[in-house]
């Protein structure tokens, strides 16, 4: 898949499958909640109703309030790729939600997803 796709898929569809992603492993949509606004800066409210609109998840990303500055401490491989690696920007930001979401699936404390000391 190019990334124009990836890019022009309805947010909310990607957020439903993050959400069920890391709920297969026991966690929780409010742990997803908050590792999207750790990342974005979008406060819950925001995020709600973005969930019922029909953007993109390319401008949800372009259109985030604040990236996270210690998102660049998310290191690994992601898709085969390493996302420390990604030189397309707007992938790298949507690849570093994945990882994210792995490592929350994968049963990582919150503190460590989130990249605190």
């Amino acid at each position: 898949m190019n990334n124009e796709k990836i890019y022009q898929m309805e947010f909310s569809k990607i957020y439903r499958l993050l959400v069920n992603k890391a709920g297969k492993k026991g966690r929780t949509k409010e742990e997803v909640d908050e590792v999207i606004r750790w990342l974005t800066g979008y406060r819950q409210e925001e995020l709600e109703k973005l969930q019922k609109t029909t953007v993109s998840y390319g401008d949800f990303f372009r259109n985030a309030p604040e990236l996270n500055e210690n998102r660049k401490l998310i290191k690994g491989v992601v898709c085969g790729v390493r996302v420390e690696e990604i030189e397309d920007t707007l992938m790298r930001e949507i690849r570093y939600l994945d990882k994210l979401v792995d490592e929350l699936a994968k049963g990582k404390a919150m503190d460590k997803v989130l990249r605190k000391s």
